[in-house]
C-alpha cells in the first residue's frame, strides 16, 4: 500500500456509505452480504467483515437477530439551545428553552445525598469525600429521550436550608439561579465546556441508542463571586441532536 491509499476495507466501506447517502441503499434495505462483498469488490472475507463493521460503528446499519445487516433510519438533527441565562420568573434553562421553542418538555429525577469524587471535588473546589447532593435526570421531549443529566451540589452551601433537594421543598424544580437566591447566594457566572466521546453502555440504554454511538457531554459549573455552588455532566445522543448557542453581544 503506497502513501495516502486506502486499506481495502475502508475503499469498500466509504463506497457503502456513499450509497446510503445517495439513497442507493435506503433506510430498512438490508445491507449486502459478505459474500455478496466479496464478490462485488473483489476483497476476501475478513476484508467484507471489516468493512461492515466499520460501516455499524458508524451508526449507519444495524444488526437484526437471525436476519441480518440493515441500513438504520437517519434521524434529522434536532438542536438543543443553550443560552445566555434569563433571570426571569422561576423556571429553569430547560423550561425556558422548551417554551421559547413551543415544545413542551418533561423530567425524571432522583436526589441523594453522597462524597464527592475527586473530579467532582476538584471542579466544585471542596475536598474528595466532602458531602454533596448529587440528582439524576432524564430529560424528555414529546416522550423522546433528549438528554441525562447528573449535578452536584455541595452541602456546605445548600445542607439545612429550604433547597437541598432540587426538585423538593418551596423552590423544588427551579432553576439553580433562583434556588441559591432564596438562599442570599448570588450566582453572577456560568461555565459549559462541549466534548464528545463513545455513550457507556447505561447511558445509551436510557438515551435508545446502540452501542458505539457518540454522545455529546457538556460540563457545566455555576459559580458565585468565584465559589462554585453546582456543577453538573450533561450528555445528549449525538446522532439526534445538535447543540446550538444563542449567546448575546454586549
Amino acid at each position: 500500500m503506497t502513501f495516502g491509499e486506502q486499506p481495502a476495507y475502508l475503499r469498500v466501506a466509504k463506497d457503502l456509505r456513499r450509497q446510503i447517502a445517495d439513497g442507493k441503499l435506503p433506510p430498512h434495505t438490508r445491507l449486502p452480504s459478505q459474500a455478496r462483498i466479496r464478490e462485488v469488490y473483489g476483497v476476501s472475507d475478513t476484508v467484507a467483515l471489516e468493512a461492515r463493521k466499520v460501516l455499524m460503528a458508524e451508526g449507519l446499519v444495524e444488526g437484526r437477530s437471525g436476519s441480518g445487516t440493515y441500513v438504520r433510519e437517519r434521524p434529522v438533527p434536532r438542536s438543543v439551545t443553550r443560552s445566555a441565562y434569563r433571570a426571569v420568573g422561576t423556571s429553569t434553562p430547560f423550561r425556558q428553552e422548551q417554551a421559547a421553542e413551543g415544545t413542551r418538555g418533561t423530567w425524571e429525577s432522583r436526589s441523594e445525598q453522597t462524597v464527592a469524587p475527586g473530579g467532582i471535588a476538584a471542579r466544585l473546589g471542596i475536598e474528595p469525600g466532602d458531602r454533596v447532593m448529587r440528582t439524576r435526570y432524564v430529560f424528555r421531549d414529546a416522550g423522546e429521550p433528549l438528554m441525562l443529566s447528573t449535578s452536584w451540589e455541595p452541602l456546605a452551601v445548600t445542607g439545612r436550608t429550604p433547597v437541598m433537594l432540587p426538585e423538593e421543598g418551596p423552590l423544588g424544580g427551579c432553576g439553580v439561579v433562583e434556588r441559591m437566591a432564596a438562599i442570599d447566594v448570588v450566582v453572577d457566572n456560568v461555565t459549559e465546556e462541549v466534548g464528545a466521546r463513545p455513550g457507556l453502555a447505561e447511558e445509551l440504554a436510557e438515551l435508545g441508542g446502540v452501542p458505539g454511538h457518540v454522545v455529546l457531554t457538556i460540563e457545566r459549573t455555576y459559580f458565585a463571586s468565584g465559589r462554585a455552588v453546582e456543577t453538573a455532566d450533561l450528555v445528549v445522543p449525538a446522532d439526534r441532536y445538535r447543540v446550538a448557542y444563542r449567546l448575546p453581544v454586549k
